[in-house]
Order: structure tokens, then sequence, then C-alpha cells
């Protein structure tokens, strides 16, 4: 296993994080997945006091109990009441869920914008004081953020000044936050990536993609760790794991070290940035076309097809478009609900065809009726 030095602390984790958010059902499966891989060498943990239904802290604390001082545990405070002591609260139990005394590195606001943070967070009594608190005491070694924002805003946010970590979303197929990530390293802080396989979605074969690694890489899954782990700026790479199977071929990409290429770099960043701007030509997700009077999504159908036509990946792209049929709503509905009324079209700056579109979306990523 690669480790690597955690921003200015001397703390070395390893290149492959284990995220407990979609650990088994089952205590015990879940408890020898994540013992497997502290075995190999994972000692990087990160769960949340909402994965898995409220169970991921406990299994966590139960895979980590008499092996404590062998691996960092990272957890996230679920912050909605904005007041030291809920925010207190909230810690006491991830404590006592987890089972420990301590937690290494502390999400202090789970999903943090920057908008929470100046309007809520760091306004007196607002939560920010207790974490500051908490850490004098010793219950929370570092603080850190996990955070969906924009990459301008999460500038803002590391520009505070207290950050000492970071965990972004960041793979294949998303790199908007490279900018962030690449500022957040050279300010000191630990990088932790969500999504190095773009949330299962990377997992899935995809020919064009398995163009772009060449001959060392041996699946999908295995150049999208290696991308990730490939950026300078980046700590870890966590991945969601749930079968010995993953954990021990994930932990054998990890373990490698000879890193991709610059030249297998330069043509992974060339081919995704094209596809990315051939996706943009489909839709670039500014939904200026939204509402939709007929509730259909628009731009979450179009980042879909987007999967299925310039990236190859039609099993995933299938899949969510299924989990859309099946929980349509009113104000969400799959491309089958368009009338052809032509608002979305007046109203979108690409002047997109948006209606032929929707109907090439139906057509490629419905499920055929049956009989």
């Amino acid at each position: 296993m690669q480790y690597r030095i955690y921003g200015k602390t001397s703390k070395k984790i390893s290149a492959l994080g284990f995220g407990a958010m979609r650990l088994p059902q089952d205590h015990d499966e879940s408890v020898e997945l994540m013992r497997r891989a502290m075995d190999l060498g994972v000692n990087f943990i990160d769960t949340a006091m909402g994965y898995v239904g409220g169970e991921s802290e406990i299994m966590v604390g139960k895979a980590v109990k008499g092996r404590r001082d062998q691996v960092y545990l990272s957890t996230k405070n679920a912050c909605h009441e904005w007041t030291n002591e809920s925010w207190r609260r909230r810690l006491e139990s991830s404590l006592t869920k987890l089972d420990t005394d301590y937690i290494d590195f502390y999400c202090v606001v789970h999903g943090l914008t920057w908008e929470a943070y100046t309007q809520h967070f760091s306004k007196p009594g607002g939560g920010l004081e207790e974490a500051f608190k908490a850490k004098e005491e010793g219950l929370i070694h570092h603080l850190c953020m996990s955070c969906h924002d924009t990459p301008e805003n999460m500038i803002k946010l590391i520009d505070e000044g207290w950050l000492e970590g970071m965990i972004v979303q960041y793979n294949l197929l998303d790199r908007r936050n490279e900018p962030a990530i690449q500022y957040a390293h050279e300010r000191g802080l630990g990088v932790c990536i969500m999504g190095p396989v773009g949330g299962g979605r990377l997992a899935h074969h995809s020919d064009r993609l398995a163009a772009l690694g060449g001959a060392g890489v041996t699946s999908i899954p295995d150049l999208a760790l290696r991308f990730v782990l490939a950026n300078p700026h980046v700590t870890c790479a966590m991945s969601g794991m749930n079968t010995i199977q993953q954990v021990e071929e994930n932990v054998a990409t990890a373990s490698r070290e000879e890193p991709l290429s610059e030249e297998e770099l330069a043509a992974i960043r060339r081919a995704t940035e094209e596809n990315q701007r051939l996706a943009e030509l489909y839709c670039t997700g500014c939904r200026y076309c939204l509402p939709c009077p007929q509730g259909v999504a628009i731009p979450d159908i179009f980042s879909m097809m987007n999967l299925h036509r310039v990236w190859g990946l039609t099993e995933p792209a299938r899949r969510q478009y299924a989990h859309l049929q099946r929980h349509a709503t009113d104000e969400r509905k799959d491309a089958s609900a368009c009338v052809e009324c032509g608002q979305c079209e007046e109203k979108c700056p690409q002047n997109i065809p948006i209606m032929k579109q929707l109907k090439e979306s139906h057509e490629a990523l419905a499920a055929p009726a049956e009989g």
C-alpha cells in the first residue's frame, strides 16, 4: 500500500481509503470487509452519521475495536440546527456510536457550503465556536470539511484559515474541482477524494474509456483510481467498497508504485476534455430550460444520455433512467412526459433541439416494453 502525508500533519494516510457509505446491512459482514482492508494496509476509514440508515458509524466502531491505534477515523456532523448545543450533541453521538474517545479527521458540517458557513455556522453560537472548543478538548484532532459547493466557494472556505483537510468529489467524469484541490494542497490541507469511481458509474466497462488506459490498466475501476491517485495534490482516494473482491482489487491498484505515465495522463486529459466538450454540445447543465410545464427532468436526462453517448457507459445510464422512471414525481419525470410544447427550446441559450433529443434519450435509455 502507498502512503501519503496528510497536509501539514505528520500522519501517513493510505492512498486508498475505505468509504463506509455503501456497507452491507449485515454488521458482521461489514466488519469483516473493513478488517480485511485494514489487514491489507488501509488505515483511513470515512463514515457519517446518516450512512447505512445510521448504522455505519456503529459498524465502523466494531471494526476498529482493539485496533484503534492502527486506523484514522473520519466522520461528519449532520448539522441542521445552527447552534453550538446541537452541533455538540451530534459530535457526542458520533463518538458514542464509533465507541472512541476522539475522531482524527472531523468534517464539521456534512456538505458545507459557503452560504451555510457565512449565514449560519460561523455566526456567534452557530457551531464553529464549539468545533474549536472540541478540538482544544482533544475530541477532534483535525478540523475538516466535506463539500459539494463550487470550486470558487471551496477556495473561499479554505481561505478562512482554520481547515486542515477536505473531502471533495473528483474523477475521470468530473474534473471541475481540480483548481480547488490544487489550492487546498498548496495551502497545507489534506485532500481526500470521494467518488473516484464516479459513484459506481466507472465500475462498468466502456470501450472508449478502456482505450485511454493503455496496456498497463487492468479494468475501468483500476484506471479510475490510478487517474485520481496520479494527481499530486490528492492525499487519498476513498472507495465505497462492499465486497471482499472490491477491497482486494482496489488495494492492488493503490499498491502499485508505478504511476500512470505523463504520456498516459496527457492522453487521458485530452480525451476527457474532448468528451466534456462533446457533452456540452448536447447540454451544459445550465438548467435555463426549467421549469418544464410537464415536469420533465431535462438536464438530468441529458446527463444520463451523455454517459451513454459520450462516455460509452450505457449500463449505468440506463440504470439511472430506470430509477428516474420508478421514482417519478410531478416535478421530475422521464422524457416520455414531453408534450413538445417548445417552451424549453425558447429558453435554451445553446439552441439545443431539446424535444428531439428527449425523444432520442428515451429511445436509447428506456427498457424495451415486454411482450
